[in-house]
């Protein structure tokens, strides 16, 4: 009998957050942000780095947003983010 793998796609682990502040220039973003579940890390405020820093301009200080976090050069990085409708 022949063994196959089975590949399983966890979906994103989205935490909830609300702005504080907005720095597209310098690629960061400063989130008041929910418990992060797939890391273990508390509710807190704190800037992360954004993959994709311009995009940033889309937000301000306290819009809800969503996002993801990857782990990256030890570093927590956002690497999706979007508004919490």
């Amino acid at each position: 009998m022949l063994a196959c793998p089975v590949l399983v796609w966890a979906a994103p682990d989205w935490t909830r957050a609300i702005v504080v502040k907005v720095e597209p220039d310098k690629a960061r973003v400063v989130l008041n942000h929910q418990r992060i579940k797939s890391i273990g890390m508390e509710a807190m405020t704190m800037p992360f780095k954004v993959a994709d820093g311009p995009a940033l301009v889309a937000f301000k200080p306290g819009d809800k947003v969503r996002f993801t976090v990857i782990e990256k050069d030890d570093h927590l990085v956002v690497d999706a983010i979007e508004a919490d409708r």
